[in-house]
């Protein structure tokens, strides 16, 4: 039985590096490429591939999102392979709830893509199993919502409050950041200002409390 292969990548010579490493192989075939999100979506469904190759990141989006899509309109879906170069725990997890198959980064080696495509074509997944169980109990226990208070802080202020919370005075937070301790003042009365305090200490106990959830 020969599996059918579709290649979603936006580089040309990863493309043509993976269809030539598949291709050389009795049982695979690759029936269609695409550069962008748009261009595989138009194009999968018209040829029904066995496994989609999917690069995660993309210049009009993301594989994930191609993954999602194809698997939720066509029957049968084919199986999902992302690739991607980089270790991305928030990918991993849209690529679980969208439904793939498998996840691998670009460093795996050749014989070893040729055995990824072989086991989802055959129905098997190569997710990690702690991985999926990470997203599992993501899902039983999702993260509060973050406080648009917090969120209106720059990364400098949420630094600033972190140290606060730990019982530093405005000189040592600024000698930890190299800051005038005028500066650092400032920082503070502006963290104040945008958590709604009127104290430090209220502020130091409203950050205590955020790491404890």
């Amino acid at each position: 039985m020969t599996i059918s292969v579709f290649l979603l990548d936006d580089h040309e010579i990863v493309r043509r590096g993976l269809a030539q490493l598949l291709e050389f192989e009795d049982d695979v075939e690759i029936v269609g490429e695409a550069a962008t999100a748009a261009q595989a979506l138009a194009r999968i469904p018209a040829l029904r591939p066995d496994v989609a190759v999917l690069d995660v990141r993309l210049p009009d989006g993301d594989g994930v999102s191609v993954c999602r899509d194809i698997r939720s309109s066509m029957v049968p879906p084919p199986a999902c392979l992302m690739l991607t170069s980089y270790a991305d725990d928030e990918a991993l997890f849209g690529a679980i709830m969208a439904g793939a198959a498998g996840y691998l980064l670009k460093q795996v080696a050749g014989v070893d893509l040729v055995g990824a495509v072989r086991t989802v074509a055959a129905g098997g997944s190569l997710l990690d199993p702690r991985a999926t169980a990470a997203v599992l109990e993501r899902l039983r226990h999702p993260a509060a919502e973050e406080d648009p208070r917090y969120d209106s802080l720059s990364p400098q202020e949420q630094r600033i409050l972190e140290l606060v919370a730990d019982g530093m005075t405005n000189r040592q937070i600024g000698e930890t950041l190299h800051l005038a301790e005028k500066t650092v003042k400032n920082y503070v009365s502006s963290v104040l200002h945008k958590l709604g305090y009127s104290r430090r200490t209220e502020a130091a106990v409203y950050a205590v409390e955020r790491r404890r959830r």
